[in-house]
């Protein structure tokens, strides 16, 4: 995306955020490293908020908050969920609530705001309490397919004019329609 967006715009573009390679929506980056550097404050600050959606396995609450820590192993690029504060383990807190669940296929459609961005978060926490996105083979859906997890609203301050910006973007597909 750096390359192509730097070949569009004909200068130098800096990610803010990353996304899994799997997933699909939302992402910004800024024009130049001033802005880039703000802008990752902000989110070190929670002042840049990351709303996702998610299909996941099985029936979750309507509404409520993870924490936990994770370990990431580099080596084996996955994430683990550990019982507490460990040597490379970091805080991970997430807020979700349910906005649909579909009987039929055993799915729940949960909108999410990541409070924390560490690596492959959202999958490991749902994972680890059993209710995997789907597609998610990695951390242990039998449906190894097109991970169903979307950027879907992207909120900050502009870091040179101050403007509150917010951005959507809607899924789509056919597992995502099952649930409109």
């Amino acid at each position: 995306m750096v390359d192509m967006l730097s070949s569009q715009l004909d200068c130098n573009i800096y990610p803010v955020h990353r996304l899994d390679t799997t997933t699909t929506g939302l992402m910004v980056f800024a024009k130049n490293e001033k802005s880039a550097g703000i802008l990752s404050s902000d989110i070190a600050s929670r002042n840049f908020h990351k709303h996702y959606l998610a299909i996941c396995h099985g029936s979750v609450d309507k509404a409520g908050e993870m924490r936990d820590f994770l370990f990431h192993d580099r080596i084996k690029n996955k994430s683990f969920a550990v019982e507490s504060k460990r040597k490379g383990s970091k805080e991970a807190i997430l807020e979700y609530e349910l906005i649909s669940y579909n009987e039929e296929e055993k799915l729940s459609l949960v909108k999410i705001h990541l409070l924390t961005g560490r690596t492959h978060q959202i999958r490991v926490q749902f994972a680890s309490r059993g209710n995997m996105l789907y597609g998610d083979g990695k951390y242990g859906a039998k449906d190894n397919d097109k991970i169903k997890l979307h950027s879907h609203i992207i909120s900050f301050t502009h870091p040179v004019t101050k403007e509150q910006m917010s951005f959507t973007s809607m899924p789509d597909g056919e597992m995502w329609s099952i649930f409109q």
